[in-house]
């Protein structure tokens, strides 16, 4: 075992020994509760730059916890393309850590509940940790299983009837998707006798072909669900939203890309060919333009970014479908371009709800003008999800779009041009955003500086009477209702922890801002570094459909 690949279980051990630390804290110490975190997430970091370095140079790195070899033992594996997600994922957790550290002292509640918040937080790192590293499907079933149980604390964090009903219905959706992970997974073992993936191409390959296909479909499904691929994906927009921006923004980037993660390694080690192809480039079709139509529909701008990542989940799916060099390059490509700028827009969103209260974009105006920065914020990512030249969003797609040229069937053609068309969609979707939001002059809605938002359930309309059609006063005023009756309409926020009250600002805080704009650059370094990244992602792809470094990596020690 050489040097590297000491530091393979690092990315998972560090951040679940920290979570243990924080619980013991307790709601103590919060100074420290924050270094601890930063402190782990930047040694993650760290190690996730050396492995990349090392993967790149040497082959994969593989580790055989406790001493024992596979089958027996629990390997984790650090290739290319798991390195790669290492370091997007863990820059992308450091940023949006430091952005709720801001958060949190900008709510400034003693109800605001980051005691659990940290630990929470650690323990998904973790298991998206061990998703990446995970060479067997038990391993890889264990850590989506991690991401689960913090993912359904942060997300209900606060206890609000909202926070708790998104929850709940993400908490069912994902039960049912681990249900059918756990069943595939005994399917391969029943059929192969092993679930170690590197043992597992050969004996794969040596069952009948309607097995092969079964187990492939169940772990496609399964992935699908995870990775919000419609049709199933009607549960992302709903859930999303309603938890606190850093939350939202890190679900938005990084847990949807697991599942497509787990789609390309599966779909390259495990099954390779294009037996299901046509299948996917179907599905990346749907999802693409089913996606982009919603969010063209949509008024409040949380909403329209979850149903842009619906559609953008497409170009992903699209890449592995065709299964070529070229396309699973750019799918690589496009999943670390997407994790950083949708988690950007979250975060940018949660910006603008602490400035104006609300990310109804019929309530929103004149924020280019009252928030200049804010507007930067926004302007950049925007540009860079719609694909605008020569921003890394372009380069994704152009490398997609091209290897479906090169693919020539009718099909590849097809979704060449539903890719055209929704990135033009996208871009109309945004502009309308940036327009209403940032252009236009502020409206009567927006609220002043320092007006206090209290936070409420929502309540059912009196019965027998109908919500007027234009209210006279904003959210969280009072509506005249028929009859002379006046009725008191709570404004409902979503922006803090706490999910309690918020406080405008014409001022953003610094660490909230800071690590937003950290963000941008981070966007903006795929657009300067393309060049390399993209012969990074080249060498990724080579590696996962030549499959053979990866089996012999594990096997021939």
């Amino acid at each position: 075992m050489n040097g590297p690949s000491l530091l393979v279980p690092l990315p998972v051990i560090l951040p679940l020994c920290a979570a243990g630390l924080k619980l013991a804290i307790g709601a103590r110490l919060e100074r420290l509760q924050r270094v601890i975190s930063a402190a782990v997430l930047l040694a993650v970091l760290v190690v996730s730059l050396l492995l990349l370095i090392a993967a790149d140079r040497h082959g994969p790195q593989v580790m055989d916890a406790g001493g024992w070899a596979p089958p027996v033992g629990i390997v984790l594996v650090a290739d290319r393309l798991s390195a790669l997600m290492l370091v997007i994922s863990s820059s992308v957790t450091l940023c949006v850590l430091v952005y709720s550290v801001g958060q949190g002292m900008a709510d400034n509640d003693e109800t605001t509940p980051m005691s659990v918040f940290h630990p929470s937080y650690l323990v998904l790192v973790a298991g998206v940790s061990d998703t990446f590293l995970a060479g067997d499907l038990f391993n890889l079933y264990v850590g989506f299983e991690l991401m689960l149980t913090a993912s359904y604390v942060l997300m209900t964090i606060g206890g609000t009837l909202a926070r708790i009903r998104a929850g709940a219905t993400y908490a069912v959706v994902s039960l049912l998707s681990s249900m059918l992970f756990l069943a595939a997974v005994a399917m391969v073992y029943a059929a192969a006798g092993t679930v170690t993936m590197a043992q597992l191409p050969a004996r794969l390959d040596a069952l009948p072909t309607s097995v092969a296909m079964v187990i492939q479909i169940a772990l496609l499904g399964v992935f699908a669900i995870k990775a919000a691929v419609f049709p199933l994906a009607a549960w992302l927009p709903d859930s999303y939203p309603t938890a606190p921006a850093p939350v939202t923004a890190v679900f938005a980037g990084l847990l949807t890309k697991v599942g497509i993660y787990a789609m390309l390694r599966t779909q390259t080690l495990l099954f390779p060919g294009p037996r299901i192809g046509t299948v996917l480039m179907v599905l990346a079709l749907l999802s693409l333009l089913v996606g982009i139509l919603g969010a063209v529909s949509q008024t409040d701008l949380k909403r329209l970014l979850s149903f842009t990542l619906v559609s953008h989940m497409g170009y992903m799916i699209f890449g592995i479908g065709l299964g070529s060099p070229g396309g699973i390059s750019g799918a690589v490509f496009y999943v670390a371009h997407h994790i950083t700028v949708q988690t950007t827009l979250f975060l940018v969103a949660g910006l603008i709800e602490r400035r104006s209260g609300t990310t109804d974009l019929q309530s929103l105006g004149g924020l280019a003008r009252l928030s200049p920065l804010l507007a930067v914020l926004f302007f950049v990512p925007a540009l860079n999800l719609a694909g605008i030249p020569p921003l890394s969003g372009f380069l994704g797609k152009l490398g997609l779009l091209r290897a479906g040229v090169d693919d020539g069937g009718v099909l590849a053609y097809v979704l060449v041009a539903g890719g055209t068309v929704t990135s033009l969609l996208t871009l109309y979707a945004l502009s309308k955003a940036w327009n209403v939001a940032f252009w236009r002059a502020p409206t009567p809605e927006m609220c002043a500086t320092g007006t206090v938002l209290e936070s409420t359930e929502e309540e059912e309309e009196p019965s027998g009477r109908a919500e007027p059609a234009a209210r006279s006063t904003p959210p969280g005023g009072a509506v005249d209702w028929p009859g002379g009756l006046r009725v008191l309409v709570p404004r409902r926020v979503t922006a803090t922890f706490g999910g309690q009250e918020i406080t405008t600002s014409s001022s953003l805080p610094v660490s909230m801002a800071g690590a937003t704009a950290a963000l941008v650059a981070f966007g903006l370094a795929f657009t300067v570094l393309a060049g390399p990244l993209f012969g990074l992602t080249d060498r990724a792809a080579g590696e996962l459909l030549a499959r053979s470094p990866y089996v012999e990596a594990v096997l021939k020690r």
